[in-house]
């Protein structure tokens, strides 16, 4: 059963961020004294006395501000509202009932959505009087905390509890956790509004919009996928401020919870050295790859096919020639679907497992047609193998040194591995352990 929704609204510099770290128990929304720092939905999961539920950040909400980013903020903090099954409703309790405040109540009312006005900035145990004038907004349900100091949470989750239906974890969740990474402006945001059929995303043409990592929840075909979009990448002279160093990080955290990562490629531009370092990353921490291709529809196809293309890709991504490149354009939305089947096919590979005897059978073979070098006279023994684990793949070797294995005849086993099994998209781990004849 999907987690219950609840969505963190409120104007700008009210502590909803603060508010979103403290009750999921991490620092992952980026909390600036900047209005509109948080731009897009947040998406976490919360629990609370074994509870479960989906905490949903969402940008400083101004109903008439007519800036751009500020009008996209609105429509997000609407969407929020709309798919919500809890609002929190967030004040300041030092400043009081501002304009902004009284706007945002009006809407919340029509929306029919349950709220909670949670009064923020009210550090002691002694409530002032004047907090309750947030009963003026028209809503029953008032709490007063200070996220700052962590003061009054436990009572808000226990009043949050009261609003959802019973649920667990489900531990044999069957999710695909995909994250989208490349540089600035490669069509991330509108790659997960094609696959979503909506605008979930802030996507304009100014770079930079997406600071945070974003999760979205895509069901199909009995398959529930969850999209994690991200900032784009920039080379490190370019970030200027503190909120895009912090992107940086939430883009590499959201390559840790990944199991695979979507490294999107401007086909206008090629392989830039930002690419390099994202795969590089993901690469490193054991990640499954695709790489893909967009804005393919403004490439002339007479001079430069996808198949020149891929070549000039694989040279510069040399070290994940595992990753398949597939060609698209999320504009048009041609060959975009083909992306479910393509993931599913690398994740199916990313928990591969090898029995024990095919394993050491094709280790055999490959050092019967090539045996190992020998180093001052001495020759590499491979007594024995296993897989491991899976997500990703390790084989562990047993063999007389260590030390004798060259990184080059670890690739030779490694291809004759995926000669036979593939292993389309995955690294394979390899491990060496000493053991004595």
């Amino acid at each position: 059963m999907r987690n219950s929704i609840v969505s963190v609204v409120g104007r700008p510099n009210v502590g909803k961020s603060t508010l979103f770290n403290k009750l999921i128990r991490k620092k992952e929304a980026i909390t600036e004294d900047t209005p509109g720092v948080t731009r897009d939905r947040l998406y976490r999961e919360a629990e609370w006395l074994g509870r479960y539920f989906m905490l949903v950040d969402t940008g400083g909400y101004v109903p008439d501000d007519d800036d751009i980013i500020s009008k996209h903020i609105k429509l997000q903090a609407e969407l929020a509202i709309d798919t919500s099954d809890l609002i929190l409703f967030v004040v300041d309790g030092k400043s009081g009932i501002m304009q902004e405040d009284r706007d945002i109540a009006e809407i919340l009312r029509k929306s029919g959505r349950p709220v909670i006005v949670v009064v923020n900035k009210i550090d002691t145990h002694n409530t002032p009087t004047d907090v309750y004038e947030f009963y003026e907004l028209g809503f029953e349900h008032l709490m007063v905390v200070s996220a700052e100091q962590a003061f009054g949470l436990g009572d808000l989750l226990d009043e949050i509890l009261t609003f959802l239906p019973e649920s667990g974890k489900d531990e044999e969740s069957t999710d695909i956790s995909v994250a989208i990474v490349g540089k600035p402006n490669v069509g991330k945001s509108s790659l997960i509004n094609r696959l979503l059929d909506e605008d979930r995303m802030i996507v304009t043409d100014i770079a930079g919009t997406t600071r945070d990592a974003i999760d979205s929840y895509i069901m199909r075909d009995g398959v529930e996928y969850l999209f994690i979009d991200t900032a784009g990448l920039r080379r490190k002279r370019a970030i200027t401020d503190a909120i895009e160093r912090y992107s940086v990080i939430r883009t590499l955290s959201a390559v840790d919870r990944s199991d695979i990562c979507l490294l999107l490629i401007d086909a206008t531009e090629g392989v830039t050295e930002q690419d390099t370092k994202i795969a590089g990353y993901a690469h490193e921490q054991g990640k499954a790859i695709i790489i893909i291709v967009n804005k393919w529809d403004l490439i002339d196809k007479q001079t430069n096919t996808m198949k020149k293309y891929e070549e000039n890709v694989r040279n510069k991504l040399g070290f994940i020639s595992y990753a398949p490149v597939h060609f698209m354009s999320v504009k048009t939305g041609k060959r975009v679907d083909d992306i479910f089947a393509l993931i599913n096919m690398v994740n199916d590979n990313y928990n591969l497992r090898i029995s024990t005897g095919v394993l050491n059978e094709i280790i055999s073979e490959a050092v019967f047609r090539t045996p190992p070098p020998t180093d001052k006279g001495q020759r590499l023994k491979i007594f024995y193998s296993t897989q491991a684990s899976v997500r990703p793949p390790k084989i562990l070797l047993f063999v007389n040194k260590p030390e004798l294995m060259h990184f080059s005849y670890m690739r030779y086993l490694e291809n004759n591995i995926r000669q036979k099994f593939g292993f389309v998209g995955t690294p394979l781990n390899f491990e060496l352990r000493s053991r004595s004849e």
